[in-house]
């Protein structure tokens, strides 16, 4: 699957943000190992604690649709300096995704590349229960 792609549909899941309160548009799309993409954004909500975030989003859509292997996610904001996942996202993508590839990107061109292990050093999951 092209890089390409991926931007796109995270772009255009920017333009789907709901965010009244913050004007702040968070677009993300996730690519399950099969290839397909599952684009998602911010939802926000009046009780802030409430609002879910692009990252998320997306990856309860994948599950939801059948998804169950994933190897990169995208995420896109209109800022200066690239916006990587909140903590929440990171420890939801780590127990759905593993170390993922993350792509962090904005609408003037700045791109990164990392893995979520670099951006959740030391993650806790099912494996400190053994």
């Amino acid at each position: 699957m092209e890089l390409d792609a991926l931007k796109e549909a995270a772009l255009q899941a920017r333009l789907r943000a709901h965010a009244p309160f913050s004007n702040f548009l968070v677009g993300a799309a996730l690519q399950a190992q099969d290839g397909r993409i599952f684009g998602g954004c911010n939802v926000e909500n009046s009780s802030y604690g409430l609002t879910m975030c692009a990252e998320r989003t997306a990856i309860f859509r994948a599950v939801a649709e059948g998804a169950k292997r994933f190897t990169r996610i995208a995420v896109v904001a209109d800022t200066e300096k690239l916006t990587p996942p909140c903590g929440a996202c990171r420890q939801v993508l780590w127990d759905l995704c593993g170390d993922l590839e993350v792509i962090l990107f904005n609408l003037q061109g700045a791109a990164e590349t990392c893995r979520l292990r670099d951006l959740l050093p030391r993650a806790f999951d099912a494996t400190f229960l053994d």
